[in-house]
């Protein structure tokens, strides 16, 4: 009686052992999609800024061209 009144003390301590250690790892699941989430958005963030300035550059050089283009046709 004693080994059955034990084996089950064994079984209901691996199950809350069990639960847990689910309950941990949800939570690491959860602020690495978290942090997965915060590190896209700043990658999403610089690289529209990039992308803006490089638009702001192309405006330019094309501005300048024209530019010269109208000087030249002037001349």
């Amino acid at each position: 009686m004693k080994k059955v009144v034990l084996s089950l003390a064994v079984v209901a301590a691996m199950f809350v052992s069990c639960k847990e250690a689910a309950a941990e790892a949800e939570t690491v699941v959860d602020s690495t999609a978290t942090e997965v989430t915060e590190t896209v958005e700043a990658v999403a963030d610089s690289t529209a800024v990039v992308a803006d300035s490089a638009a702001a550059k192309v405006e330019g050089a094309v501005d300048a061209a024209v530019e010269a283009v109208k000087e030249e046709v002037k001349k």
